[in-house]
């Protein structure tokens, strides 16, 4: 079993660095993408305390809700509308410091308060779903957050076939 919670470490950089080793441990081997969004989230979520942690997989022209940890979310989003839409129709991570100030912003929790969308590609390049990541404070995610997430996204690619 993997200890995603590490209390005593104050540094983010080195807390993604762990994560990154503990994650590409568990994933190698196993094919079904659920399985390993599932824990991905779950890891996240004990690694660092912010409201939402989930993924959107593209469904039929929408992003679809997937495995997620946090409150109750969004059932569908629309290709360019809100963040995961637009990081979706864009093809890039989009952080956002305050939803209120984000153009169509889909407040699926008025908990919401800023957000990181990254896009998640198979191996066609095309964009399978988004990993999408809400705080309840504003100005929570850097380019340091950018940077990992997109590795941990990178992780997640190489299990899409």
């Amino acid at each position: 079993m993997h200890d995603f919670n590490t209390p005593l470490e104050n540094d983010i950089e080195k807390k993604y660095i762990n994560l990154e080793k503990q994650l590409a441990s568990l994933i190698e081997g196993e094919q079904n993408i659920t399985a390993i969004l599932s824990n991905v989230t779950a890891a996240l979520s004990q690694t660092f305390k912010w409201l939402w942690i989930g993924f959107y997989i593209v469904e039929d022209n929408e992003l679809v809700l997937g495995p997620f940890q946090g409150p109750v979310a969004c059932f569908r989003i629309r290709k360019g509308e809100g963040v995961c839409g637009a990081a979706w129709k864009d093809k890039k991570t989009i952080i956002v410091p305050d939803v209120e100030k984000f153009p169509g912003h889909i407040a699926c929790s008025s908990l919401s308060k800023s957000e990181i969308v990254v896009p998640v590609f198979n191996n066609k390049n095309k964009v399978f779903g988004v990993l999408d990541v809400d705080s309840d404070e504003l100005y929570t995610f850097s380019e340091t957050d950018k940077k990992h997430l997109e590795k941990i996204v990178s992780i997640i690619q190489k299990s899409l076939i």
